[in-house]
């Protein structure tokens, strides 16, 4: 049975400051390209859309530019993936973008509950990209024990997302030099 990567979250953070340090990772300019692609994501939709609202093909015309950018971007990050990975790694990005949105749109209109729920939502998903390819999580591996228990030794029970939150704001933290 393989150890659970994220049953010492220090460590695991350790080894990531390790890797920064050696230069062989640089989760800040990382960061930085998922947000990117993320609104490359967004802008495809975004022309399919008028494009059919407008009942215009020259929208349509420049998804094919802006997909070949987004999975140019996207492979220097998604490196090795089996499966599924790639997609869903694709989708986990695009689906904590439009959380983002409809957050910021609830909190326009006074909503701040449900704001701060999608906001949330929106960094568990984003937290779960990066846990699967920082290859922190097996997804052959996944398995359910409890709600909120990662294994039987879990303690501190807040959940996998909520464990995956704590490592990804400690690794990317792009203040630390």
């Amino acid at each position: 049975m393989s150890k659970n990567p994220i049953k010492n979250l220090n460590e695991l953070v350790e080894k990531i400051d390790q890797m920064k340090k050696e230069d062989k990772l640089d989760l800040s300019s990382d960061q930085d390209l998922s947000i990117a692609i993320m609104n490359l994501l967004s802008i495809e939709e975004h022309l399919i859309f008028s494009g059919a609202k407008t009942n215009k093909t020259n929208y349509y015309d420049l998804v094919k530019d802006v997909r070949e950018i987004r999975k140019e971007l996207l492979k220097k990050i998604v490196k090795d993936y089996e499966g599924e990975v790639w997609c869903i790694s694709k989708h986990l990005l695009a689906a904590s973008m439009r959380l983002m949105e409809v957050g910021t749109k609830q909190l326009g209109i006074g909503k701040k509950e449900e704001a701060y729920d999608m906001f949330n939502k929106s960094y568990s998903l984003y937290s779960l990209f990066w846990a699967l390819n920082m290859k922190i999580i097996d997804v052959g591996e996944v398995k359910k024990i409890d709600d909120m228990a990662l294994d039987k030794n879990d303690k501190d029970k807040t959940g996998f997302l909520e464990k995956l939150k704590e490592l990804v704001k400690k690794a990317t933290d792009c203040c630390i030099e």
